[in-house]
């Protein structure tokens, strides 16, 4: 993609941001064909808006390129947290492992190592919140959606705890309530059944631009799958030696 080209898909997803219409499709003559030209679409989009980006979600999927998502610093609370239902319409959620960084990890020639990241972040339980600025984000393309940070339309997180590197992260017992009332209960449910794998390939990934810094968040894929609620509705989340994060939709 040339400049111009991200510059139109940059305008048609702030437009959709401000006015809450929702996009069919981006054009073919700015739709993302790279996870690189998405990310670039992604950056551009914040730099317009004038948002901070506070965290990161991100997928390492095994055999195929990693990717990550912008979330908005003022998209982000600590549990339990009330959500405008007008700054996530779909009231989308996932239960999700996620890290905070102690301390920066800069920008760097050398990859940087699984021991370096594990050293550097604490652990909690975290909700992402799902929102999509397309009409049918299911119709969209993989690198449309990516463009469009994924449909992230927040990050609730439990206080982060030091002492996690001894939890079995592939086969965490995590419970989804929605309610009070169970949804799932189960033991792991991570894609890759490795979220610290993931914030590692996150370092990789920013360490040949921005780096990471300290007090940033990176929530790792979803344990429960996707679920949508409604306005009203509390979703919590529970991670074993974790502890929770709780959302509350309000009007």
């Amino acid at each position: 993609m040339d400049p111009q080209q991200i510059a139109e898909a940059t305008r048609l997803l702030v437009a959709a941001r401000h006015s809450g219409e929702r996009l069919a499709e981006l054009p073919a003559r700015c739709r993302p064909s790279t996870v690189g030209e998405a990310h670039a679409i992604q950056d551009a989009v914040a730099a317009q808006l004038g948002e901070s980006v506070g965290a990161f979600k991100a997928a390492a999927p095994p055999g195929d390129e990693p990717w990550r998502g912008l979330i908005y610093l003022r998209t982000i609370r600590p549990s339990p947290a009330r959500v405008p239902v007008a700054e996530v319409p779909d009231c989308g959620v996932e239960a999700e492992v996620a890290f905070r960084f102690r301390h920066d990890l800069p920008a760097r020639a050398a990859p940087y190592e699984r021991g370096e990241v594990a050293a550097a972040v604490d652990a909690c339980a975290a909700i992402e919140l799902i929102t999509s600025r397309f009409s049918d984000q299911a119709a969209r393309s993989t690198l449309e959606k990516l463009a469009d940070c994924v449909s992230n339309g927040g990050f609730v997180h439990a206080e982060p705890i030091t002492d996690w590197q001894q939890l079995d992260l592939a086969r965490i017992h995590v419970s989804l309530l929605a309610n009070g009332e169970v949804q799932l209960d189960q033991r792991g449910g991570h894609p890759t059944g490795d979220p610290l794998g993931t914030a590692v390939a996150l370092a990789n990934m920013l360490r040949s631009s921005t780096g990471i810094r300290a007090g940033q968040f990176v929530t790792c894929g979803s344990y429960t799958g996707m679920r949508f609620l409604k306005p009203g509705d509390t979703c919590t989340a529970r991670f074993e030696g974790l502890g929770s994060a709780e959302a509350t939709f309000v009007r």
